[in-house]
């Protein structure tokens, strides 16, 4: 069965896919961007865009009861090779070890953002 994640926080998107999607332990949560509550795109640099889209992670998970800590996986789209570095040490102030499984696709947003990330994470046991 599957449950929409929503919430008060949980940034919305007048596109046609939910926040996140809980099936059983695993909550599945659709690619975040810069946006604000609205869903509108908040162009700024790459770091103001990276933190944004890691902030908009969090709230969707809060939504499902869950923190960065449950996430086992990450997939994110970095704009430029360029920012690489700087991604890698945002990164590693919101996820910490064991860091979980990781995909980065670079050069892949085209002009409307510099970053989006999607992960999956898992609820504890009861």
């Amino acid at each position: 069965m599957k449950k929409v994640i929503t919430g008060k926080d949980v940034p919305k998107s007048s596109l046609p896919f939910s926040p996140a999607l809980q099936v059983g332990e695993w909550v599945f949560v659709s690619g975040q961007a810069s946006v604000d509550e609205s869903g509108n795109i908040v162009n700024d640099t790459f770091e103001g865009e990276c933190r944004r889209s890691f902030e908009n992670v969090k709230k969707v998970l809060a939504g499902a009861g869950l923190t960065l800590d449950d996430v086992v996986q990450v997939r994110n789209y970095v704009g430029k090779q360029a920012y690489l570095p700087e991604f890698n040490k945002i990164y590693r102030e919101y996820f910490n070890e064991p860091y979980p499984a990781r995909t980065t696709i670079m050069n892949c947003l085209g002009s409307l953002l510099k970053f989006e990330i999607e992960v999956i994470a898992m609820k504890p046991s009861e």
